[in-house]
């Protein structure tokens, strides 16, 4: 079983980070295999709409841009769950998640009952650092990309930097019992 984590914070070492980081141990703890993928770190251009808005994502669930994106979307495709920790920015998700699922969404919704994503479960992390507001539109960004995809919502879990504590608690337990959901499944 591998759970693939992705940090969409620029820092590998905050709040983000933190929360993923103890999701994904949690799930080892469940015996899965982990990966970590620290967005920041990959070239992940925004999709350029291609061919009208309409490309080659949408024909053949394919790509046109030559980035990091391929590379990573066949890492997600050997998944059997994935966590998404994203700092909370204005409200939204971070601009590489975004780059990221956008591009995702497209691609996957070429043949969504033929995409590998189909159906495994997806823990979500929103961290709010600042004043702890934006979490719940996050979250449902999160969610509609989810949903988009065709992912299976797993759970989504809030966090600020004054709940942290107990929430790193939270994001263990949730990423241990996401895997022992998805090794049933």
């Amino acid at each position: 079983m591998k759970i693939v984590g992705l940090n969409a914070s620029p820092n590998e070492d905050g709040l983000t980070a933190g929360m993923l980081a103890a999701a994904l141990d949690g799930a080892a703890q469940a015996g899965a295999d982990t990966q970590t993928v620290h967005l920041k770190t990959l070239e992940l251009l925004a999709c350029v709409q291609c061919d009208s808005g309409w490309g080659l994502c949408r024909k053949e669930g394919r790509c046109v841009i030559a980035d990091g994106f391929q590379a990573l979307r066949e890492d997600l495709h050997a998944a059997d769950a994935l966590v998404i920790s994203t700092p909370v920015y204005y409200g939204e998700i971070a601009e590489v998640a975004k780059n990221l699922l956008d591009r995702l969404r497209r691609c996957e919704n070429a043949g969504p009952e033929d995409s590998p994503l189909a159906g495994i479960f997806v823990l979500g992390i929103a961290a709010a650092g600042g004043s702890g507001g934006g979490i719940v539109s996050c979250q449902q960004v999160l969610e509609r990309y989810a949903q988009h995809i065709g992912l299976r919502v797993f759970d989504m879990i809030p966090v600020t930097r004054r709940s942290r504590d107990y929430k790193i608690d939270t994001a263990r337990a949730a990423g241990k019992a996401m895997a022992w959901a998805a090794a049933e499944d």
